[in-house]
């Protein structure tokens, strides 16, 4: 058996700012009510009729990430690709890397666990790599949110959380089994799938010709829902559960973790989980303030900048953690 290690990070942002206060030119609200429920104080949209998309994204955040792992991308064995957002609703964007990155005909798997996606997509990479199956796979979480958001007073509760963004790890084999990804923890509860959901188009629900001929402008079911303190108690139980399973699954304690990465949903609800830790600023790294919840992409930029900022060393604990639609909710146990 070998581990995998996470041997290069990149990420892609637009270059678009959207202010708290450029929101409030389109619907009914403000930097203060936005910042109070979120932490949000800005995000980033694609320019729409832009060149990026889930896919450009990806590809950009996993061009950084191939070229510090110091690999060719045609030693990448396998492509993983979380995302909530594809280009097409089918087929899915981990096809459309590897056309776009010029790799060889390797295997790709689309992931769509939502803001749950690239802990999934790291435990499925760390699977295949634990077996020997293969050596280097690169893993993208990438969203495109802006083009799918109810941007009027209506669809506020959700449409000021969302940004757009990617980012994308390479994890190769680890011959000393001590270092890399210890474990990773998956979970689901899908009675409550509903709540945190966009319904159409869907083959069970209405399918896009049946909102063609409709021609609802009232029709809100291709638009995000999501009944936010129902999602946010879970979230904070399913958390805290995810990250003692983890630690305990390694024989370690709060007091051992170096750096948690939680995904950016909320800023409440990483300060919730910081102070029931009793974690220290240095040890929780948030960014959700400058990109608002990129959902798929939050863990993998919020690791990168975390990374290139030096607050992640060799030897550190990194904890990975996300709670998302579905419910599905993870962690990943990373030592540095």
């Amino acid at each position: 058996m070998y581990n995998s290690k996470i041997t290069g990070l990149g990420y892609y942002v637009p270059e678009n700012v959207v202010t708290n206060d450029d929101l409030s030119k389109m619907m009914d609200t403000n930097d203060a009510w936005i910042q109070e429920r979120t932490g949000i104080k800005e995000r980033r949209h694609v320019l729409k009729g832009g060149e990026d998309t889930t896919t450009s994204m990806g590809v950009k955040a996993a061009k950084i990430a191939i070229e510090r792992a110091g690999i060719d991308k045609n030693d990448i064995d396998f492509i993983v690709f979380a995302t909530l957002s594809p280009d097409y609703y089918f087929p899915g964007p981990g096809v459309l890397v590897q056309r776009d990155l010029g790799i060889k005909t390797v295997g790709a798997l689309d992931v769509r666990n939502q803001c749950s996606g690239f802990v999934y997509g790291i435990s499925v990479a760390d699977q295949y790599i634990k077996t020997g199956m293969y050596k280097n796979i690169l893993v993208i979480g990438s969203e495109l949110h802006s083009h799918g958001m109810d941007m009027t007073t209506r669809g506020r509760g959700v449409s000021v959380i969302f940004g757009d963004g990617a980012g994308a790890a390479v994890l190769s084999r680890e011959e000393d089994t001590t270092k890399g990804i210890l474990t990773t923890h998956l979970h689901s509860e899908g009675q409550h799938a509903e709540e945190l959901s966009l319904i159409a188009p869907g083959m069970g629900k209405r399918w896009v010709t049946d909102i063609l001929e409709d021609n609802d402008p009232n029709d809100e079911s291709y638009y995000p829902h999501m009944n936010g303190q129902f999602v946010f108690k879970n979230a904070v139980v399913r958390f805290s559960e995810v990250i003692m399973e983890g630690l305990q699954a390694n024989k370690l304690a709060v007091s051992d973790i170096n750096m948690l990465i939680p995904h950016q949903a909320n800023l409440r609800i990483s300060q919730f989980i910081q102070k029931k830790f009793g974690l220290q600023d240095d040890q929780v790294f948030n960014n959700i303030m400058k990109y608002g919840n990129t959902t798929a992409a939050s863990i993998p930029i919020a690791l990168t900048e975390a990374w290139e900022q030096g607050k992640i060393k060799k030897g550190d604990l990194v904890v990975l953690a996300a709670f998302g639609s579905g419910f599905t909710w993870g962690s990943a146990i990373i030592r540095w």
